[in-house]
């Protein structure tokens, strides 16, 4: 959990050279949209998973930093880009999750 909050601290330290900080609000935020963007890639993504909510909000978490940070590479303007790419990105997550478990 600390090399998350490290990471999420980071990337947003240098969201595009913009110097803007993170705050707590900004950390919850990501927890309420990663756990959002979690839900919907699980649902998008057919066949039973044995992934239990908290791997839910996580990955939704990091699908939605890495979303938001790509939209934001991409697109100057991202009001609704960056959902889209963090769902997108979520859903790759899942699948990642699901292949690594059935080698497994």
């Amino acid at each position: 959990m600390i090399a998350t909050a490290t990471f999420l601290a980071t990337l947003a330290q240098n969201a595009g050279g913009r110097g803007d900080g993170i705050d707590i609000g900004s950390i919850l935020g990501y927890i309420l949209v990663g756990a959002v963007v979690g839900v919907l890639a699980r649902f998008l993504v057919p066949g039973r998973d044995e992934m239990g909510i908290i791997a839910t909000i996580a990955l939704g978490i990091i699908g939605a930093v890495i979303g938001g940070w790509l939209a934001g590479a991409v697109f100057e303007d991202t009001a609704g880009v960056d959902w889209i790419a963090s769902i997108l990105v979520a859903v790759g997550l899942v699948l990642l999750a699901r292949a690594v478990r059935t080698r497994a």
